[in-house]
């Protein structure tokens, strides 16, 4: 079969995430057509996770790209570049205070952005309760996306925007993401200024880190008055059941971590053990360096599916940058194929070298010391 010309191409992207999202919103604006397939039954059905960061030169430039840039600005919390490193005690150790005018990676929640992308879309762009199982046909495509609820439909490209658990990525790599030692355990603190004053003066406008070498803390302010904290911690991914314990034990778990951060002083402490409602384990994965594959046709992948990597401040800034790359790339090719080439001679060698800055970069949060991964293709935590 010949490639057929992006603009008469039957398009879908897997995953209403940022990234996938970005890419349908910028391929709207060049007037080609695409169809977004999400496994939830809706855009409420879960919470999206807490803050993060758009940085000048990757995210930010996808939002100019889809003409979102000034609606993000609206949202995004510039205060929330304030970095706090402290020790056991609390005390702050480092303090990185943003200009009253920096804009460079101002903080915006998750469930914000993807609300400022969904709102940008046509009606009916994102399907909804469509969980990919697989992708049948011959590489040249066309290619048969066959979803969990026994529906099927043909389609000239595959776009595997999915994140971690892709089941796009069988179709062009053997990979799969393995563990890296390394396991966050999310705690939520709500109504913070009335109710958890001394954990909101801690943590202050932004986010605050401590460690002591062998487990850690990241702590994030979120809008609404909400702060996630992150415990860090070199645990087997099953830790819980290992323990005897289930996630739903909030009480056994909160005893296991006072025992392991006894050390720490009662005042760091509070953001340990005075969350509110569950902890919620977050073992992290990341995919083999360097992850790459042989050209496909109708078939690629873009952010979390391409190249998981540990969560240091990369992961949605890269997703963004690929989904515009790959959708400009659409925009002026003469057929798919052509735009596939074109975009994976950029994005393959971009991810290859930020994973290999930030390969075992998850340890680097157990240290005392702030995590700096600085390089040219901005790959900062």
């Amino acid at each position: 079969m010949n490639s057929p010309e992006p603009a008469r191409a039957r398009i879908s992207i897997i995953g209403a995430g940022p990234g996938g999202l970005t890419c349908a919103r910028i391929l709207q604006q060049h007037g080609i057509a695409v169809t977004v397939h999400d496994r939830d039954p809706g855009p409420d059905a879960r919470n999206q996770g807490g803050t993060l960061d758009l940085h000048a030169d990757n995210g930010q430039t996808a939002l100019r790209e889809a003409g979102l840039l000034d609606e993000f600005f609206a949202l995004a919390r510039p205060e929330g570049q304030e970095m706090r490193q402290m020790d056991l005690t609390g005390t702050i150790t480092s303090h990185q205070v943003p200009e009253a005018d920096e804009l460079f990676k101002p903080e915006i929640d998750r469930g914000q952005l993807r609300t400022l992308l969904l709102d940008s879309l046509r009606p009916g762009t994102v399907r909804w309760g469509h969980a990919l199982d697989t992708i049948s046909g011959p590489d040249e495509g066309p290619r048969r996306l066959h979803f969990t609820d026994g529906t099927s439909i043909e389609t000239d490209l595959v776009i595997g925007a999915d994140g971690a658990s892709s089941r796009v990525r069988p179709a062009v790599s053997p990979a799969v993401p393995g563990y890296t030692g390394v396991s966050f355990l999310e705690a939520w603190f709500s109504d913070v200024e009335n109710r958890h004053p001394d954990i909101a003066e801690l943590v202050g406008q932004g986010s605050a880190h401590a460690a002591d070498g062998e487990r850690g803390l990241f702590a994030q302010r979120n809008s609404g008055d909400h702060i996630r904290v992150y415990l860090i911690r070199r645990v087997p991914a099953d830790w819980i059941g290992a323990s005897g314990l289930t996630a739903e034990d909030t009480d056994g778990i909160r005893a296991l971590l006072l025992g392991e951060y006894a050390h720490w002083s009662p005042r760091m402490r509070q953001m340990i053990t005075e969350n509110d409602g569950l902890y919620v384990p977050r073992p992290i994965f990341a995919l083999p360096v360097p992850h790459t594959w042989e050209h496909n046709p109708a078939v690629t992948l873009l952010g979390d599916a391409a190249h998981l990597m540990p969560p240091l401040g990369v992961g949605v800034n890269l997703a963004m940058l690929d989904a515009g790359e790959l959708a400009l790339a659409l925009a002026h090719a003469a057929t798919v194929d052509d735009a596939i080439r074109t975009y994976e001679k950029t994005m393959l060698p971009r991810s290859t070298r930020t994973a290999k800055t930030l390969e075992g970069g998850a340890e680097h949060l157990l240290s005392a010391g702030v995590p700096d991964f600085d390089s040219d293709n901005g790959a900062q935590p």
